[in-house]
């Protein structure tokens, strides 16, 4: 059966994954992209972006364990885009250009159902308005025997979790404060007893957690 995964979900000191004020131009929020600077520093995304060197160590590591047996992704559509309520048409394609960095079919929640977006390099956009056990069914039978990728934001991720979907996390606490923004684990401290955390790893000034549903 699949496995539902989080991977390098990165919080800051203060457990927020975003900060304030989303948008176009701040999708993760004021001060948000702060919490995924070690992912720049990794050799594989400067690789992805025609770039030399990099770290090769153990963030590098966990950056590639993403895309590692993986062959679906379920977002919340604030991950998708900054459009909120009914889409006034289907002109946006993504945060990511036409090369989404996926390659598989991807599951986006909304209430507001669209056509499927195909992009160019194999990543499928699928809109549909589903309870967490009924997305995790159809992200299942597109994987195809490979596990499903749960990207976020944090609040698809907590109804993921109280639902008790939720197989493996991995976190990332990146040394930032935020100070206000969405945070990951309000309203669902009673279920984290259900996960087991493994001792912390640290590189380049990040911290790496792994938590493992019991």
């Amino acid at each position: 059966m699949a496995r539902l995964r989080v991977h390098n979900f990165t919080l800051s000191l203060d457990g927020y994954a975003a900060g304030p004020d989303q948008g176009v131009g701040q999708p993760l929020g004021e001060g948000g992209s702060k919490l995924h600077e070690w992912i720049f520093e990794t050799a594989s995304m400067r690789s992805l972006r025609g770039e030399d060197g990099g770290d090769i160590g153990l963030n590098d590591e966990l950056f590639r364990a993403r895309t590692e047996h993986v062959g679906a992704t379920i977002m919340g559509r604030n991950m998708f885009g900054p459009i909120r309520g009914p889409w006034q048409d289907e002109s946006w394609r993504g945060w990511w250009g036409e090369d989404p960095p996926f390659r598989h079919d991807v599951f986006v929640l909304t209430h507001h159902p669209r056509s499927d977006l195909v992009m160019r390099n194999g990543t499928t956009f699928h809109f549909v308005d589903a309870q967490p056990h009924e997305a995790l069914a159809q992200a299942a039978e597109a994987a195809k025997g490979q596990d499903v990728v749960l990207g976020g934001g944090p609040s698809t991720i907590q109804q993921f979790l109280v639902a008790g979907l939720v197989d493996e996390i991995h976190l990332v606490i990146a040394p930032v404060l935020l100070g206000s923004g969405e945070r990951l684990f309000d309203h669902t401290q009673q279920l984290m007893p259900q996960h087991s955390c493994a001792p912390l790893r640290c590189e380049s000034g990040v911290a790496h957690a792994h938590l493992t549903r019991i």
